[in-house]
């Protein structure tokens, strides 16, 4: 299962890891028993017999949506069900009795940064994003876009620009950047189609001019614009404007 588990983090696949840490007999299951829950529904171990296992299933599901934990009770009374801090109680008359402690714990990969360049505001990009708790994935050449990545931001100075942002485009990829000045950048980004949605000069309006300073100015714009699925076209600052020797 170990082995299971870490193939899934590697692939970026979420899962969550149920663990019986308590019952009342009579069960088949005992406290320390493991299985995890894939997203197709796929239980892989052991924690109770088929009804059991049907209810950690279910929740486990719901709990994966919700990207959230919890500890879940599984008991034979049919009145059982109910929800209270944290603590999901399931009655499940399927039981042949007892009852189980079951915590769900959902694993969900962090967010996904591509950042395409070898220069310094790349470089400084991938470690304060890893430092927020991003993974974060330094791209030197054009590779490919990661369907679930949740940023793309372009620093290559020139090298391959418009063919990250059209695979980006495409991958409908919820914010893209570009690292550029504003000519620049807004020349490349008229040559795309739906280029509005790349955003350059990349970052929010800080003042940056080091390095670092743009990078965390290219994250903190990320971070604003998380919870909007479909950035659309805003107003430009003027950061970055005609292009330091960081842009390129």
């Amino acid at each position: 299962m170990n082995e299971l588990a870490e193939r899934l983090r590697s692939e970026r696949t979420p899962y969550v890891l149920a663990t019986v840490v308590r019952t009342e007999k009579p069960t088949s299951a005992r406290a320390g028993d493991r299985a995890l829950v894939l997203p197709d529904g796929t239980l892989e171990g052991f924690v109770g017999g088929a009804c059991a296992a049907s209810t950690v299933r279910e929740q486990a599901l719901r709990l994966l949506a919700e990207g959230e934990s919890a500890l879940l009770r599984i008991t034979a009374d049919p009145a059982g069900t109910a929800s209270l801090d944290g603590l999901v109680t399931v009655g499940n008359p399927c039981l042949s009795g007892g009852t189980l402690d079951v915590f769900l714990e959902a694993v969900i990969p962090p967010p996904l940064v591509q950042v395409y360049g070898d220069g310094p505001v790349a470089r400084a990009l991938a470690d304060v994003g890893a430092a927020a708790g991003y993974e974060t994935s330094l791209c030197p050449g054009p590779d490919p876009v990661a369907a679930d990545a949740a940023a793309v931001v372009a620093a290559t100075h020139g090298r391959d620009e418009e063919e990250i942002l059209r695979r980006a485009l495409a991958a409908g990829i919820p914010y893209i950047g570009l690292i550029a000045g504003r000519r620049r950048g807004e020349a490349v980004t008229s040559a795309l189609e739906d280029g509005h949605r790349v955003r350059t000069p990349a970052g929010l309006d800080i003042g940056a001019r080091t390095a670092g300073e743009v990078a965390l100015s290219v994250l903190a714009e990320i971070l604003s614009l998380r919870a909007v699925p479909e950035p659309g076209r805003s107003e430009r600052s003027a950061h970055h404007a005609e292009c330091d020797d960081h842009c390129g």
